[in-house]
């Protein structure tokens, strides 16, 4: 499998908020196992992309064009690990001189474990606790390999965080704040909440309008803040 094999359903040229404190591409890659009812990005779900897809030799242009402006390349979905050409994807960037970073929600650690070597980042995804994956995802038994996932990035020494988004509709603020509890207690040290965004588009239309309220968030960093070196709420 070589790297050319992408699926690439967009690319972002220039983001400051994709990896922390890096200036990154941004790879948005076709395919994801799961139907999350607040996906913003549906046209990501199908394996093959539609009009205009970004070839690898795009994207190697840009980078080329773009070294030493550049920190980083961002693999994001979609779900970027179920597509096997991501593995020399991410040797080609590395050789390149790019630190490189992941957004997953490791569905499978199977296809996961082999990129460990070549990520210097990893954003990732929790949805709920392992038991309320399904309500979530709409996939049955999505929930186990999501969590083990923590404990393969601490064990090879991966930088990560934990993001949740949180909407109102699919998780109560007590569930948001036993979330967070379950994190801290295996020990991540960096937690994000992303605010599920308010119109647009959504998997779900039903949950077109977000419900987190202000008071809601101001009670979940009130009881998070002490159990992470970061907490941060993104809207």
């Amino acid at each position: 499998m070589k790297a050319d094999n992408l699926v690439i359903g967009g690319m972002a040229a220039f983001s400051t908020v994709d990896y922390p404190q890096h200036l990154a591409a941004t790879l948005f890659l076709q395919g994801c196992p799961w139907r999350c009812h607040y996906c913003h990005n549906p046209h990501l779900i199908p394996a093959y992309p539609g009009r205009d897809p970004v070839t690898w030799q795009q994207v190697r242009q840009h980078l080329d064009n773009r070294r030493g402006l550049l920190d980083a390349v961002i693999f994001s979905g979609g779900e970027p690990t179920i597509q096997k050409a991501l593995l020399p994807a991410l040797q080609e960037t590395r050789a390149m001189g790019f630190h490189n970073g992941l957004h997953t929600g490791a569905p499978n650690l199977r296809r996961l474990r082999p990129l460990l070597p070549w990520l210097d980042w990893v954003g990732l995804d929790i949805k709920a606790l392992p038991s309320g994956y399904e309500a979530v995802t709409t996939r049955r038994q999505s929930g186990p390999d999501s969590w083990a996932a923590i404990d393969t990035l601490q064990a090879a020494a991966v930088d990560f965080e934990c993001r949740l988004t949180w909407h109102g509709a699919l998780h109560a603020t007590e569930d948001v704040i036993a979330i967070g509890e379950a994190l801290s207690r295996k020990g991540v040290r960096r937690f994000a909440l992303q605010l599920a965004r308010e119109g647009g588009t959504m998997l779900n239309p039903a949950l077109l309008t977000a419900t987190n309220r202000r008071r809601d968030t101001d009670l979940v960093r009130q009881a998070l803040s002490p159990c992470f070196e970061s907490l941060e709420v993104r809207e």
